[in-house]
C-alpha cells in the first residue's frame, strides 16, 4: 500500500489499527480481480482508504454503504460518540462531510462510490456480483445479521466476506459480529481464510 495512503488512513477518524487495515487491503487485492468491492459501514472513510486503494490497484471500485447518521454506539452518551460529527443545525450525527473530506485528502474520489442509505434497503435493490463484502456497520446482533443476510449472496465464488470487531471473549467486545461470523462459517458457503486482530476474512467456496 502506498505510504501516502497509509498515512491518510492513520489520520482518518475511525477504529481500525494498522495491521487490520493492511489485512483488509490485502483481502481487497485478492478479491478485486473478481469484481467490485463493497463495505457496509462507511463512518468517516478510514476503512474505505484501505479498500479503495486495493480497488484502484485492481482496476475496479469500492461501493461504501451507510446512512451516515451513526450507529447506536456513536450516539450521544455512548462510548464511541464524537461530538465533532454532530450537525450543529440538526443535532444529529452526520459523517458524510467527514467521509468526503477523507476521500479527497486520500485522492480516492475516483475509486470510491458512496451509496447513501440503509444497508437492508440498498441490499434489497442490489444486483451486481461482488468480489468482496466487508461487514462493519452497526454491531447490534439484528443489524449485523441483516447485513450478512442481505449482502453475502452477492459474493462471487472465490470472493471474500470480511467481518470486523469479531471478539470471541466478551471481555474484549460485543459478541454480535462473532455470532454472525459463526453463522457464515456454519452455512458451508464460506471457509475461514485469515484472522488479523478482530478482522476475519472468509472465502466463498
Amino acid at each position: 500500500m502506498e505510504p501516502s495512503l497509509l498515512a491518510a488512513a492513520r489520520e482518518a477518524i475511525g477504529f481500525m489499527p494498522d495491521d487490520e487495515g493492511l489485512a483488509l487491503h490485502a483481502a481487497g487485492l485478492e478479491a478485486g480481480s473478481r469484481g467490485p468491492l463493497l463495505e457496509i459501514g462507511t463512518y468517516c472513510g478510514k476503512s474505505a482508504i484501505y479498500l479503495g486503494a486495493a480497488a484502484r490497484e485492481r482496476g475496479t471500485v469500492l461501493y461504501t454503504v451507510d446512512h451516515h447518521r451513526g450507529s447506536e454506539e456513536n450516539q450521544a452518551g455512548w462510548e464511541h460518540h464524537d461530538a465533532r460529527l454532530v450537525d450543529a443545525r440538526t443535532g444529529r450525527m452526520d459523517t458524510l462531510p467527514w467521509f468526503r473530506r477523507t476521500m479527497e485528502d486520500a485522492g480516492l474520489e475516483d475509486a470510491v462510490v458512496a451509496v447513501i442509505g440503509s444497508s437492508p434497503t440498498v441490499a434489497a435493490n442490489w444486483a451486481t456480483p461482488l468480489g468482496l463484502v466487508f461487514v462493519d456497520g452497526g454491531h447490534a446482533f439484528e443489524i449485523a445479521l441483516a447485513d450478512y443476510e442481505g449482502w453475502a449472496r452477492f459474493v462471487v465464488p472465490g470472493g471474500r466476506l470480511v467481518f470486523h470487531d469479531v471478539f470471541e471473549d466478551p471481555a474484549d467486545g460485543g459478541q454480535a459480529p462473532f455470532e454472525v461470523w459463526k453463522r457464515a462459517v456454519a452455512s458451508g458457503d464460506f471457509a475461514p481464510f485469515s484472522t488479523t486482530g478482530s478482522l476475519r476474512v472468509l472465502r466463498r467456496v
